[in-house]
């Protein structure tokens, strides 16, 4: 799917989840002209008719957050499509490829924000590609290592400037300027959420 497609896609894709979703939607008039537009806005109206003692103001970032990953989701990465890897798979060449060494599967866990049971599959994939290998720890036969091939490093770094390129067009309807304050704000909102979510799930 292309750039302007995913775009497109924004009308469409997705819309049955941000109707019935329970904590998604941006409220119409509060943001500016282009937010009040989005498919969401509507959600946050109909909430405010059913709640209208209650602020739904949350909604407007996390529906919004949400919305944008689901679309994003739906379009999928192009470049990596072609290269029949999933964009999981991607990232666990990634990690392994910026790191520099081996990592075992629990820090690829880590390092992929994914579960160990996810991490397991991906690695038994990718190891039937020959894009990593396994190898057990000398002292400890429990534990695996897991390092690219050089099938898997060729592959990574080829797909590497693509993937960039896909993911600019994508984000071509803000300019620098604002693509950089969007990412200063959700970083801002990652280290938080990050640092105090355990607090949170309490």
């Amino acid at each position: 799917m292309t750039a302007p497609q995913v775009a497109r896609a924004g009308s469409t894709a997705g819309a049955d989840t941000a109707r019935t979703g329970t904590g998604t939607g941006a409220g119409e008039g509060t943001g500016t002209p282009a937010a009040a537009r989005d498919t969401v806005a509507g959600v946050v109206r109909q909430w405010r008719e059913v709640h209208p003692e209650l602020d739904t103001g949350p909604m407007e970032v996390i529906g919004r957050v949400n919305r944008c990953a689901a679309l994003l989701q739906q379009a999928e990465d192009a470049p990596l499509r072609r290269a029949g890897l999933s964009r999981a798979e991607f990232d666990l060449l990634g990690a392994l490829r910026r790191t520099g060494h081996e990592l075992t599967p629990g820090e690829l866990a880590r390092e992929t924000f994914s579960s160990g049971a996810a991490v397991t599959k991906r690695v038994k994939q990718l190891t039937e590609r020959g894009l990593v290998e396994r190898r057990g720890d000398t002292r400890d036969r429990r534990v695996a290592h897991v390092r690219l091939t050089e099938a898997g490093r060729a592959l990574g770094d080829g797909i590497l400037p693509e993937q960039l390129a896909y993911e600019k067009a994508v984000l071509s309807a803000l300019d620098g300027d604002r693509q950089g304050e969007l990412a200063g704000l959700l970083g801002e909102l990652l280290s938080r959420l990050e640092g105090h979510m355990q607090g949170l799930r309490r």
